[in-house]
């Protein structure tokens, strides 16, 4: 899952929910000098991932996509789904989509001396692209994906993947209509067991 779903799964607590958005950005073991409830929801984005990456509709889903494209399945996966995720949003979150998007990326700024680099500098591009509800547009979220095909070490179709996606839509969809459940429930598991003074 992407930057509104795991902000999304935090639930209401902030530091879970900034905690959710750095997980993709601080490598290794988190700082022992920041609040034990930001280390919490950056241990919570990272059990999202991993019950995310095992999850049989995920592994199903996978195979979907056509043999240049499977390879790069889990981003396209998590990037597709936060598109699902953030164009009907009303069905997921009491929230309006661009109001609560407005906030995570206020959130960014309210604990700005927390975030790592790489953080700062992608809260720029959230900022130009009203992320991460920005993600409903499919002209935003290929635009995206062309990005991360930059930023990638190799040659690959990450930047070509829309069109794939957008032929899936109905079965992709399908999916994620049985998965998201799922991991919301998950979260809510997480947060009750491991939430607390991030233990």
């Amino acid at each position: 899952m992407n930057h509104l779903a795991h902000a999304l799964l935090a639930g209401d607590d902030e530091l879970l929910r900034l905690g959710g958005i750095m997980g993709d950005f601080v490598h290794g073991q988190p700082d022992p000098a920041l609040p034990e409830r930001l280390i919490a929801g950056i241990r919570l984005h990272r059990a999202i991932d991993v019950y995310t990456d095992s999850h049989p509709v995920v592994v199903e889903a996978r195979t979907l996509l056509p043999a240049p494209f499977r390879r790069y399945g889990g981003i396209l996966l998590d990037m597709w789904f936060d598109h699902l995720l953030a164009r009907d949003f009303p069905r997921w979150s009491k929230h309006p989509l661009d109001a609560y998007s407005a906030s995570v990326r206020a959130l960014l700024y309210r604990y700005e001396p927390l975030l790592p680099p790489a953080l700062l500098r992608f809260r720029h591009y959230m900022d130009a692209h009203a992320l991460p509800g920005g993600y409903a547009r499919p002209e935003e979220l290929g635009a995206a994906l062309d990005g991360i095909s930059h930023r990638l070490s190799r040659a690959n179709p990450v930047g070509a993947a829309m069109p794939v996606l957008q032929g899936l839509e109905r079965p992709l969809q399908a999916r994620f209509e049985v998965f998201f459940p799922e991991l919301q429930g998950f979260a809510r598991e997480w947060v009750g067991a491991n939430g607390e003074g991030g233990r």
